[in-house]
């Protein structure tokens, strides 16, 4: 991969301010873990340093030592590690662009980086947001806030996700034209599996609860072909169109001109995440699906049947 491993723009190597936002220095740690031990490890620590989901995570901190080391950590860990995925291949480098296209669409994300561990196997290093020093700060995913069990957490849909925002944030409306743009970009890039667990609200240090920046964004249909949204849009989970977004924005109390807005905005996007999937650490054939996704539904959100390919 020529590109920076943390923002993916064009580089030969990481860019100092991309590793100092992810490690809080600029150079790479030692990753002095290798992915057959991982597995092990994480059993051993569940209830310390392990942490729930599908996808294998583990919490990770930098030592003190004079050459800075990653090391499986418990309360404090400022790190996630996320491993590749013993059932689904190439899940970190998947998520990786995915984190990447969200944010050049304008979704807040964390801070987050692909390295090779000790075997030379990619992993995704994913800086935790609920954290400010040893200070954790107060996150409640819209499992809890709608006081469902996580059996429960595909048991709900996108307007049950809005009442909850509106319920239970501080600046209702601002956080509700955030949300909605950040479902635009799920069903964009693919991402079957964002269900109840995977949205939360943050409180600040301010006391004021907003929508957390988005985590756990990968193009499920990169492994599972024809996979359809966790949670329905008025309904409906796969084959939604123009109007299914903006019949969404309407429910949710958003006017159709600022729905358009947003709708053209994400759309307008597909260059700049065309290039993202290209730099990406991706097979070619995953490339090739990725990007015909992307032209596809960028095509749908603008009415048109199809986006024509650009030359990379």
């Amino acid at each position: 991969m020529t590109a920076c491993p943390v923002c993916l723009d064009e580089s030969a190597s990481p860019h100092p301010a991309c590793l100092v936002n992810l490690f809080g220095e600029a150079k790479v740690p030692t990753l002095d873990l290798e992915l057959s031990k991982l597995h092990t490890a994480g059993l051993a620590m569940i209830g310390r340093a392990s942490l729930p989901g599908v996808q294998r995570k583990l919490a990770v901190s930098l030592s003190d030592d004079p050459t800075p080391t990653l090391r499986l950590e418990g309360p404090h860990a400022t790190l996630i590690l996320k491993p590749q995925s013993q059932t689904f291949p190439a899940v970190p480098e998947n998520e990786h662009v995915t984190l990447r296209i969200a944010a050049l669409a304008g979704i807040e994300v964390p801070h987050a980086g692909l390295f090779p561990l000790l075997d030379g196997t990619p992993a995704l290093l994913v800086r935790r947001f609920d954290r400010i020093g040893a200070r954790r700060l107060p996150l409640e995913d819209f499992c809890q806030l709608a006081a469902r069990s996580p059996k429960e957490k595909y048991d709900a849909s996108t307007e049950e996700c809005f009442k909850l925002v509106k319920r239970y944030a501080a600046e209702p409306m601002p956080e509700t034209l955030r949300l909605f743009r950040r479902f635009l970009v799920i069903w964009w890039t693919g991402n079957g599996d964002m269900h109840l667990k995977n949205f939360s609200l943050l409180t600040g240090p301010d006391g004021r609860a907003r929508l957390s920046p988005a985590y756990d964004l990968v193009c499920t249909r990169l492994v599972i072909a024809g996979d359809t949204l966790a949670l329905p849009v008025t309904g409906k989970k796969d084959k939604l169109t123009r109007r299914s977004w903006i019949d969404l924005a309407k429910w949710a109390g958003l006017p159709d001109p600022l729905a358009e807005r947003e709708i053209a905005s994400v759309a307008g996007h597909l260059e700049g995440a065309l290039r993202l999937v290209g730099r990406s650490a991706l097979s070619d054939e995953s490339k090739t699906t990725y990007e015909e996704l992307l032209r596809e539904r960028a095509a749908a959100l603008l009415g048109k049947r199809r986006v024509r390919p650009s030359r990379r």
